[in-house]
């Protein structure tokens, strides 16, 4: 698997600490949204619906692409926001101190930032009929799902970071890496195209794992010499009340 990950050093125990804290204050704010545009619907206060309903399957299909991409370009132009205004990125800026994030960072932002993202599960539905069990899987999956697979660090090796279309963890990587205030770099989150078109890709030399492997940076020798820290502290409740010494 170490072959496969794109910085060849894994974050400290502390650090990983610091992210699921962030998580946390993040789920306070991203289930605000959603909770209210359920209630919302229940209360026949939105367009939203449950099952295939009147408009059939059709428009269902139809309206899970317009969600996909209206959703994708949210997250994207919002993120560059955090990138290219001062005050965004005051909000932004604490996500980036996890350089060498892990899956806890998905969702590890301030609250702002997570209530904005969540915001599109609301508005949606208020705007156009909205089947709520097909865009809450959306979301699941699409965002927080393949959002994971984005921070984990790792990447495959197909869809690899090479791919025209999708970002890969690779892209994600690289955003948390170098990214930093009027300096966006891959601010979106699945299809390539939004930072293609705004020029906000990555030119310089590649360093994804699988170019990594070519030039002879992932050997058995080296990965010998790479420093393997011990999670499980992570399960010890001394290790939560203790302030950090080393992130």
């Amino acid at each position: 698997m170490w072959r496969w990950k794109t910085n060849a050093k894994y974050p400290t125990p502390e650090k990983v600490k610091d992210e699921i804290i962030m998580m946390l204050k993040g789920m306070v704010t991203a289930t605000l949204c959603p909770a209210l545009a359920l209630q919302l619907a229940q209360r026949g206060m939105s367009k939203a619906y449950c099952g295939v309903g009147e408009l059939g399957w059709g428009y269902l299909a139809l309206s899970f692409l317009g969600v996909w991409i209206a959703s994708d370009f949210f997250e994207f132009f919002y993120h560059r926001m955090g990138h290219t205004t001062d005050f965004f990125w005051k909000i932004h800026k604490p996500h980036h101190t996890f350089y060498n994030p892990s899956p806890f960072a998905v969702i590890a932002d301030e609250y702002l930032d997570q209530l904005v993202r969540s915001a599109p599960l609301l508005i949606f539905p208020m705007i156009v009929p909205i089947n709520m069990d097909m865009m809450f899987a959306q979301f699941a999956i699409f965002f927080y799902g393949y959002g994971s697979y984005l921070h984990w660090g790792y990447e495959f090796n197909y869809p690899d970071a090479h791919h025209p279309i999708v970002n890969t963890s690779f892209q994600h990587y690289l955003h948390h890496a170098i990214s930093i205030k009027n300096q966006p770099y891959h601010t979106g989150f699945f299809f390539k195209v939004w930072d293609q078109i705004f020029g906000s890709t990555y030119k310089g030399d590649c360093f994804c794992a699988k170019c990594e492997q070519k030039k002879g940076e992932r050997t058995k020798e080296k990965w010998d010499k790479v420093a393997k820290p011990n999670y499980s502290v992570l399960l010890k409740p001394s290790f939560w009340l203790k302030g950090n010494n080393k992130a």
